[in-house]
């Protein structure tokens, strides 16, 4: 009976010993360390691994253009032909190399505030050719009279200025004046003040996007770097917001701890709106774990299927009451000017709205959108934004340039990836001081229930060798 006692005792005991310690206690502190550092590294305040890369990235970000060349403008401009484009790039720019300007805390309500400086800096060595290469491209002065003046007395005096001035519904421009600027012979004309310079990005070098206020995580990890407040381009943020279009990050980083089911939303001022993206797969990059988030086809949906997109579709007649698909509509913050944007190639949109155009091969792989994400600390680590800038165009009977058109055009322009990747050497560091780290802890919590369950199975047969005895 005594020995029994002792048995089940000291056995019992060390059980529960076994149990408690390696079981209860000491298997959670991996996690409880993984969490506590992670908490304390992403918060944007001076000092953390995120704030330093936050400020400024050490990766190269490049921003790389096709031009879609027009090969028929007469054929076009007279008979109202399909549209014949010819692909031609890339054509790359380094961007956001600069360090965000007059960062501001406030302690208070938690979040910081900051300019983001635009500057881009061309690459011929990634380039196909220089930035003096010339395209035929639409007009895109004349291309917007119709949409910005309906009015037909107004459009019969432009008419002359754009007679006077030889412009046509196309015309020749290089990649800098396309992108950048360029004085437009047509509006140097206007007698009234008007913004003569015209360009796609237009104006960009030596301006600052922002003033962006975003939460630093430092009450609720969960909310860091989602955007609270945006005071930017004009049109852009006042309409915006009347959209509810200003959510999630600028998606440079996420609050950690992403799981599959997340949907990652983030603001792009270049599309004037936030959009979102959803797990892909699981992929490996350069050795670390990432999860792949990719731009949905819903995301570019019509209004009737995604009632997000309500905000852009403003003209009934081209969109077909607002059913057609693929395409957003953000003139209201440009100024009014006809411009939609959409995935490259027209990929995932109504096939009526390519069909009046030639050349155009939508493909998944190169056109789709994505972002892979470091899951435990919310760091994106390489990303593809991809997007296509398009003017419409319409007949316009008093605009001679216009008037022979017998069908409205969405005129592809140019398409965009801007991209990049960790480099080799931040991996390894990224490899060392954070997964390194978090394997070697996940191995110890796997070492500690491996040795819990030895000693739980040994001091099992060291209690029934002791019943056997007694």
């Amino acid at each position: 009976m005594g020995c029994d006692i002792n048995c089940g005792l000291i056995t019992g005991a060390v059980i529960d010993v076994v149990l408690v310690v390696f079981g209860g206690i000491l298997v959670p502190v991996g996690d409880m360390l993984i969490e506590k550092t992670v908490k304390k590294e992403t918060v944007l305040e001076e000092g953390t691994t995120a704030f330093k890369n936050w400020v400024k990235t050490d990766t190269h970000v490049y921003r790389q253009f096709w031009i879609f060349d027009v090969q028929n403008p007469e054929d076009v401009a007279v008979h109202s032909s399909k549209i014949k484009v010819k692909q031609r790039g890339p054509y790359t720019y380094r961007v956001r190399y600069l360090a965000k300007e007059n960062i501001t805390q406030d302690p208070e309500n938690h979040t910081v505030s900051f300019l983001q400086p635009n500057g881009a800096i061309f690459e011929p060595s990634l380039s196909v050719g220089t930035e003096d290469d010339t395209f035929t491209i639409l007009n895109l002065a004349v291309a917007a009279v119709p949409h910005l003046y309906p009015n037909a007395f107004v459009q019969g005096i432009l008419n002359s200025l754009i007679k006077k001035s030889k412009s046509s519904m196309f015309q020749n421009r290089t990649l800098k004046e396309l992108l950048w600027g360029y004085t437009d012979p047509f509006l140097n004309l206007v007698p009234y003040p008007v913004t003569t310079t015209v360009g796609v990005f237009y104006p960009y070098n030596n301006t600052a996007d922002g003033v962006y206020k975003v939460f630093n995580g430092k009450d609720d990890i969960s909310k860091v770097a989602i955007i609270d407040t945006y005071k930017g381009k004009k049109h852009l943020s006042y309409w915006a917001s009347y959209c509810d279009m200003i959510n999630g990050t600028d998606a440079a980083s996420f609050p950690p701890f992403i799981e599959k089911t997340r949907v990652l939303q983030f603001f792009s001022s270049d599309i004037c709106r936030s959009i979102y993206a959803v797990f892909s797969a699981e992929m490996n990059l350069k050795g670390i774990p990432v999860y792949r988030f990719v731009l949905p086809s819903l995301a570019f949906a019509s209004p009737l299927q995604n009632p997000d997109n309500h905000c852009f579709c403003t003209e009934k007649l081209f969109s077909k009451n607002c059913t057609l698909y693929g395409v957003l509509d953000i003139g209201k913050c440009k100024g009014g000017k006809p411009v939609y944007i959409s995935l490259p190639h027209f990929l995932h949109a109504s096939p009526e709205i390519a069909e009046p155009i030639e050349g155009l091969s939508p493909n998944e792989e190169e056109h789709s959108t994505y972002l892979d994400v470091e899951p435990i600390t919310g760091f994106t680590l390489q990303f593809a934004k991809r997007l296509q800038i398009n003017i419409l165009v319409t007949p316009a009977r008093r605009i001679e340039a216009l008037k022979h058109l017998q069908q409205n055009y969405l005129v592809p322009i140019l398409w965009l990836n801007e991209t990049a990747t960790i480099g080799d050497e931040k991996a390894a560091m990224f490899t060392d001081q954070v997964t390194g780290k978090i394997n070697l802890l996940h191995l110890i919590q796997i070492t500690l229930w491996s040795t819990g369950t030895v000693m739980f199975v040994a001091f099992m047969i060291a209690y029934c060798a002791c019943q056997v005895m007694c």
